[in-house]
């Protein structure tokens, strides 16, 4: 029994980083019109890996942020493999002043193994790009809907996860660190990756099951496999998400979002029995 939810859990993570699975802007085209993208942070550059700009949303202005890995060897290393500099997370955190200014809701999307972990991504300030991204969206007056659309690694992924509402597609995984990482961590061998999968809890059932996220999204047997029923599935997801939040005041979501945080690692958030 215990090997079966081991590799439940480990196939989902292989689905998860499928190569022909829809990415972020993908997405983008299908659920969003008139998409216009913005380019860089102000103060050292444009990072491919996180893009982001203005679009409509059922005829609504809003702003849409997210990581795109790429398929091709050149879309991936334009891309950086979806693996965001701080350069990312400033441009990230430039569209989002820009939201509030103008009184736009946000709609982030995650998927990245984590952020970089270069020597130039941590002489630029990394640690402190995601740290100035969590203070930011936790206090952002506008609504926050992030959704997970394949790996959500680490504080990669948290630099835009901060949300009101959290959606995760159902083979999406969501994690502290990658299932070899752990592995590497716990059993000093990145073969036990399938066992640290089932302890990491990464999957869409359990995080619903322990309130990280509140809507998951049926992919069938994968997103790659039913592409545009899915994200009909995700548009709905988000339109109702969207509905819930836009009739409370800035400071009903803003303390809505912190009871939402403080539950995380209390007794209040546990495994349901």
């Amino acid at each position: 029994m215990k090997n079966k939810a081991v590799s439940k859990a480990w196939t989902t993570v292989q689905i998860a980083r499928h190569l022909e699975r829809p990415q972020f802007l993908d997405y983008v085209g299908e659920i969003f019109d008139e998409f216009d993208a913005l380019h860089g942070d102000r103060l050292f550059g444009d990072d491919g890996a996180m893009i982001g700009g203005l679009a409509r949303f059922d005829g609504q202005p809003v702003m849409v942020i997210g990581q795109h890995r790429g398929r091709s060897t050149r879309e991936k290393l334009q891309h950086n493999f979806g693996m965001c500099n701080p350069e990312g997370y400033r441009k990230s955190q430039r569209l989002l002043d820009m939201a509030e200014r103008f009184n736009l809701p946000v709609f982030t999307f995650i998927d990245t193994m984590g952020a970089y972990p270069g020597v130039g991504a941590e002489e630029r300030g990394q640690a402190e790009a995601i740290a100035t991204s969590l203070a930011q969206l936790s206090s952002l007056k506008v609504p926050v809907v992030a959704t997970v659309l394949g790996e959500g690694g680490s504080g990669g992924a948290l630099g835009i996860g901060v949300a009101d509402r959290v959606v995760m597609l159902s083979h999406s995984i969501y994690s502290v660190i990658s299932p070899e990482g752990c592995a590497s961590i716990l059993w000093k061998t990145a073969e036990k990756a399938e066992q640290a999968s089932e302890a990491l809890a990464l999957t869409a059932e359990k995080l619903k099951q322990i309130g990280i996220v509140e809507y998951v999204v049926d992919e069938g047997e994968g997103a790659h496999l039913n592409t545009e029923k899915v994200m009909y599935a995700l548009k709905d997801v988000l339109k109702q998400a969207l509905a819930e939040l836009e009739p409370m005041s800035a400071e009903e979501r803003c303390e809505a979002r912190y009871q939402r945080l403080m539950k995380f690692g209390s007794s209040n958030l546990g495994l349901a029995s």
